[in-house]
């Protein structure tokens, strides 16, 4: 049938689309979608380039999935199949329709224990495989460091590694066979010995015509894994056309099941780090260390350490010996003498006298953390400038290592751009994100792309080393490869996809390096009037390009302990409500293209409908994503000088009327009592008519403390009146305690003065002078969060005003609840980069639990009293574990004795998003994600607790389970 949807071809597109929308629906029972923010969000993966799908087909099973491909081919529509979209060369982006397996078709379908296989769909998540092969011990050998979030689908259409390949083997070397339906419509198994070389016509004869060509200029390193890897087709090496496809970028056929290798566990896993000047020395290392057998040999670049420790702090980074570049390498053994045996072989044949043992445990995780994060994190250099893909994976024989990469730094001299540069060293593949000038134009990154291509292919090297060559390296095939090997890969396409239906623009008849590419068709959007994104040069354009796309957002950072990030994804599991997905639909809108309107773009209102602005992607996320930052901005420009929603009235403005109420706490509980004056109040506030107004406090903290707690305090002797005048001792003698500002926010003040109460008496028990403020000083967080950031200016102004004397004095402020205290570390200093107070106010906030823990600011003769008899399940407020983290906190609590449980990930509450109308069932869906269910698995006598009201709330919503904060545990017990 005629193809009716040409990828180049712009006329009659919307009515040729509606025939390919109808004929899916009519076969597929998942989702078809050809909406602007579905296409939006299927538009790029982890590469540099953007191609709009015109349909996303989202199966609900294999069967499903085979109508899908089925009708494209009738149709004769290019397909691209897809699995968490992390592919950083572009290979996962196509021009008609995309398949995402991930959702849906990802299960674990059997392990066989005797065999040492497994079969699984292609959306199977690799950790999730590892996890149900663990009870056995086995697991799959490859594991790129996007483990907990690639699909086993795309690592076979890579080819993935991982850094234990070295050991393990390619993805390719783990495969036993594959059911595929390829371009012609021919569904089949192949496996090894010849398996499905028999469906395929002519295959036989390409591969005796061409095996001298395939013996000689193919397979000649393990990490040559650029264009198609036919030597697996030889003879001596079992004629296995599953080996075969692996690596084919989904552009011969479409996986719907693979049956996989498994390999043993290793036991006592040792980690030896040893250091040298720099990596190219280190690379030098490498052919003596391979010859111990090792599990694995990474390269670690000294700048990639310092990027660590300044965006994750210093505590995330273990003591590391000497150097500029660091070599990781993993050995096992039968025990742990056998283990450290080999891990003392090693050092000594390290050449060099730099080195670190760590055994299994937290510093040794702590290592393996900071390569997983390397994708993301190294997409900033040194200097902080934005770095992309491209030349992202290359790879040369191992004894080429050092030399090839002292050209490349040369190369990248003469190109003037720059990178930190660290890899599978073992395996002579090198990974790198350069700080290629593409703003405006891919020429940059053509003339580097060339001159990096003949250089790799000097040292006999590949373009790619386990990505696969995409949109990025697949026109750069012919300086690799002779003019007849581009003539055979181009004959084998020709025998499974005639049409080149499957993954146009890919490996045969590629589309330029330079084309497609998503930074240069953005516009600049500065900012204005809102953030200042600073981070960003004042580009809010830049910040949404931070996203990478590596796709962390979509792992389960929760049940690993790993961090918060992003909790509507794991309530959903949408693309459309990952930071990712959101971060497309934003870079859409800056081009400007498929998502038209700007600001009030309603796909871009969609996508950011179900951000929390919990934060926890701008620690969480390596390349430093802020989604609620950039809501906030975006609802600030769409809402400017508008009528607003009725929520940002209410909730936006809360600390406004808890003003107002606290004149009349009594009054006010009295009448939301009655349920018709409730479900009037939560329309009126734009509320879920399911959530349950707070209880205001009968007298508030500042209405208590102007009545008689400041009369108390200053006859106990332990406060300093709350004047600015008072910061300067007139007597010229030395305080006789050290000062602090206890600052009380609008929600402890009115909702939970018991908060500030137990933060009084802690201070002043652990001998502090406190200051109280006079004046109140609202953050503004609730205006930030509901985009009003005039209004945030508003209440900073006035914060600063009250603050800004003590913190630029030196005397240190506690903020009791965590979002507010966030602000004051965070959001201010973006608000007000010039205002030397911003700055001060930042520096100088501390959560009591840094306050009572840090070298500078701990009381010198006291101690937090016992807490042995604390049994607690922990919930870190978002913004604290973003912000200012929970170590302190965790510390103090362990050090005095508490057991505590601490959670990861989001409440669901947080802040107004819970009390939304429409969005309630998420936000009780993100609560079942841990917090709700080890309340429920919680002892008699157990505490619940956390410092954020928000979190408290949510919690006595559902469960009615009251919570404490960490000020009243230790007041209870002075």
């Amino acid at each position: 049938m005629t193809q009716i949807l040409d990828p180049h071809v712009r006329s009659d597109e919307y009515s040729l689309r509606q025939q390919l929308v109808y004929e899916l629906r009519k076969a597929v029972d998942g989702e078809v979608a050809d909406s602007k923010i579905r296409r939006a969000e299927y538009s790029t993966d982890a590469s540099n380039y953007r191609v709009v799908p015109q349909v996303v087909v989202i199966p609900k099973s294999k069967d499903d999935a085979l109508a899908a491909i089925e009708v494209t081919r009738g149709l004769g529509v290019p397909l691209t199949t897809r699995g968490a979209g992390t592919s950083c060369a572009g290979n996962s982006i196509g021009p008609g329709v995309v398949i995402d397996f991930s959702r849906h078709v990802n299960k674990v379908l059997e392990i066989d224990v005797e065999a040492k296989t497994a079969r699984v769909e292609p959306g199977t998540i690799m950790s999730t495989l590892q996890k149900e092969a663990a009870p056995h011990g086995l697991r799959f050998g490859p594991d790129p460091s996007t483990q907990n979030r690639a699909t086993l689908g795309g690592m076979i259409g890579n080819n993935a590694c991982g850094p234990h390949a070295v050991a393990y083997g390619r993805t390719a070397d783990n495969v036993v066979s594959l059911d595929v339906v390829d371009g012609l419509g021919r569904r089949f198994t192949a496996g090894g010995n010849g398996q499905g070389v028999d469906r395929i016509e002519g295959l036989g004869e390409l591969v005796t015509a061409n095996m001298a060509l395939l013996r000689t200029e193919l397979g000649r390193f393990g990490r040559q894994v650029s264009g198609y890897s036919l030597e697996h087709l030889l003879p001596e090496n079992g004629n296995n056309l599953a080996r075969a496809l692996t690596g084919s970028e989904g552009t011969l056929v479409s996986i719907l099941e693979a049956e996989l290798r498994l390999v043993p566990m290793a036991t006592t896993p040792t980690l030896v780090v040893l250091g040298y000047p720099d990596m190219a020395t280190a690379a030098d290392a490498v052919p003596g260390i391979l010859k111990h057998s090792p599990l694995a040999v990474e390269g670690l670049d000294a700048r990639l350490v310092d990027v660590v420790r300044r965006a994750k702090g210093a505590q995330n980074v273990p003591p590391l010996p000497p150097g500029g570049g660091w070599l990781m390498i993993e050995v096992g053994g039968e025990t742990p003498e056998a283990a450290m045996a080999a891990a003392l072989a090693i050092v000594a044949d390290g050449a060099t006298e730099s080195s670190k043992i760590y055994p299994a445990g937290p510093e040794a995780t702590k290592m393996w953390q900071i390569r997983a994060d390397g994708a993301g994190l190294a997409g900033r250099t040194a200097s902080g400038e934005q770095a992309w893909p491209g030349w992202e994976d290359s790879a040369v024989p191992p004894a080429e290592l050092g030399k090839y990469l002292r050209d490349l730094e040369a190369l990248m001299a003469e190109h003037r751009v720059d990178g930190m540069p660290y890899g599978h060293f073992g395996d002579g593949c090198v990974h790198l994100r350069i700080d290629m000038p593409i703003d405006t134009s891919g020429t940059p990154l053509r003339e580097f792309m060339t001159d990096a291509a003949h250089l790799v292919a000097k040292y006999g090297g590949s373009l790619s080393g386990e990505h696969g060559d995409g949109r990025a390296r697949s026109e750069l095939l012919p300086i690799m490869y002779s003019e007849d090997a581009i003539k055979v890969f181009g004959q084998f396409k020709n025998l499974f996809d005639p049409k080149n239906l499957l993954n146009p623009g890919v490996l045969v008849e590629p589309d330029a390096v330079d084309a497609y590419l998503r930074r240069p068709a953005a516009h600049e959007i500065k900012a204005s009037g809102g953030f200042s994104f600073a981070h960003d040069e004042g580009s809010f354009t830049k910040s949404i390009h931070r996203c990478v796309g590596v796709g962390k957002c979509r792992a389960d950072n929760m049940s690993t302990g790993a961090g918060f990030m992003c909790p509507s994804y794991q309530a959903t599991k949408d693309e459309k409500d990952s930071t990712r997905g959101r971060a497309r639909v934003l870079q859409e809108m800056a081009n400007g293209t498929l998502v038209t309107g700007g600001w009030k773009s309603p796909e871009v209102h969609e996508a950011l409908d179900l951000c929390l602005s919990c934060k926890a992607c701008s620690s969480d996320c390596p390349a430093g994503v802020d989604m609620a930052q950039l809501k906030s901005e975006v609802l600030f420009h769409t809402y400017k000088g508008k009528v607003r929603p009725r929520s940002h009235y209410i909730l936006g403005w809360l600390p406004r009327w808890l003003r107002l109420i606290k004149k009349m706490p009594k009054l006010s509980n009295f009448a939301l009592k009655f349920k018709p004056v409730a479900s009037m109040a939560a329309w009126v506030g734009g509320m879920d008519q399911r959530r349950s107004f707070p209880q205001f406090a009968d007298q508030s903290f500042s209405a208590w403390w102007k009545r008689e707690g400041k009369a108390a305090a200053l006859a106990a002797g332990s406060l300093c009146e709350g004047s600015s005048a008072l910061i300067s001792d007139d007597s010229g003698a030395a305080p006789r305690k050290p000062r602090v500002v206890l600052w009380t926010d609008s929600f402890s003040d009115a909702l939970a003065p018991v908060v500030p109460q137990s933060a009084l008496k802690v201070l002043t028990t652990a001998g502090y002078d406190v200051i109280i403020p006079e004046d109140e000083a609202c953050c503004g967080l609730t205006w930030i969060t509901t985009g009003q950031l005039d209004g945030a200016r508003k209440q900073l102004s006035n914060l600063m005003s009250v603050l800004g004397p003590f913190a630029v004095n030196g005397i240190p402020i506690v903020g009791l609840e965590p979002s507010c205290t966030a602000v004051l570390r965070s959001d201010l200093v973006d608000l007000f980069p010039d205002d030397p107070r911003a700055q001060a106010i930042a520096a100088a906030t501390h959560t009591m639990a840094e306050l009572l823990t840090s070298p500078e600011t701990k009381p010198a003769e006291w101690a937090v009293p016992d807490l042995s008899d604390v049994t607690a399940v922990v919930q870190p407020h978002c913004h604290q574990h973003s912000v200012m983290g929970y170590k302190a906190d965790e510390a103090l609590l362990r050090g005095a004795g508490a057991n505590i449980k601490v959670m990861s990930g989001c409440c669901g509450l947080a802040g107004n998003f819970g009390m939304e109308k429409g969005h309630y069932d998420v936000s009780v869906a993100v609560a079942e994600n841990m917090l709700l269910p080890a309340l429920r698995e919680a002892g008699d006598g157990d505490i619940f607790m956390t410092d954020g009201f928000s979190c408290r709330t949510q919690v006595s919503d559902l469960m009615d389970v009251d919570g404490k904060s960490l000020s009243e545990i230790i007041a209870e017990r002075l």
